[in-house]
């Protein structure tokens, strides 16, 4: 009798170890994050250059700016960690589909060309495309003065397409904000073409440059993801309308702008698509 006990409680205790084997393996499936087909457990991974100051750049080590903390506030309504990591923007499209990370958080805007290879969210900002110059030039007031001048510009944007129209004379750079810088250099560049808010974010900060009329179009920035992580985009574009219903949008906005970036009249101006 003492043998087949002893026998039974130990049939019992492998059991009981196996059912509790079955229980680790349950909670991990049913894990924060899990139908996201995610990089890292629990964490949502996105993606921005960490070059496009005031909306991702490093300070003092740190990755910060509002593509940042809008990627921060969207991983916690998603009941994930935030990780945001950066990688060269000529690249940024193909390191997404190689699984590098999750997601592109980092100001990029929704066109037809791109969304061939990822599938947008809803846009988290509008952005106007604007042309600067140095502050004491005159030779160019319009897009049509353009023509033949050297223009600077961050390869693979959408400025980098919108510059090809006017000249072939372009010079490209990985900063926008250090495009901006080389136009108060004599001789270097004759304009830059970039975001509205980048290029007041640099007068701001004492860059002696000017910006020339109107924008020539409003972009859509979009959180872009891989085609069939269809569930990912489902929980970002939740995430981001409940950070746009609850305020937290607008009060990430007016931290870095003083103004809602998605409060823009839109009439009469034309979307980049």
């Amino acid at each position: 009798m003492k043998k087949k006990y002893s026998f039974l409680t130990a049939l019992a205790a492998t059991a009981m170890i196996i059912t509790g084997c079955g229980t680790d393996e349950e909670s991990k499936s049913t894990g924060a994050g899990s139908e996201y087909n995610l990089t890292e457990d629990g964490k949502l991974t996105y993606a921005s250059s960490g070059l496009y100051k005031p909306f991702n750049f490093e300070e003092s080590g740190e990755l910060t700016g509002f593509d940042v903390e809008i990627g921060a506030a969207i991983a916690e309504k998603m009941g994930l960690e935030p990780n945001p990591v950066t990688t060269p923007w000529e690249t940024i499209i193909q390191s997404l589909k190689g699984n590098k990370f999750d997601a592109i958080i980092g100001s990029m805007a929704i066109t037809e060309k791109r969304s061939e290879q990822v599938s947008f969210s809803d846009p988290y900002y509008y952005s106007g495309g604007m042309i600067f110059v140095p502050a004491g030039s005159d030779d160019i007031s319009s897009a049509e003065d353009l023509k033949g001048k050297r223009i600077g510009v961050v390869a693979q944007s959408t400025y980098d397409t919108a510059a090809q129209k006017y000249s072939d004379d372009i010079k490209y750079y990985s900063s926008d904000v250090v495009a901006l810088k080389d136009l108060t250099v004599k001789g270097r560049l004759d304009a830059v073409i970039t975001a509205d808010v980048v290029g007041f974010e640099a007068i701001a900060s004492g860059t002696e440059i000017k910006e020339v009329g109107d924008p020539l179009w409003i972009e859509q920035a979009a959180v872009a993801v891989r085609p069939e992580d269809k569930e990912l985009l489902e929980g970002i574009n939740k995430a981001i309308k409940e950070l746009v219903e609850d305020g937290t949008y607008e009060e990430i906005s007016n931290k870095w702008f003083e103004r809602n970036l998605l409060d823009v009249d839109l009439e009469g101006i034309e979307i980049l698509n």
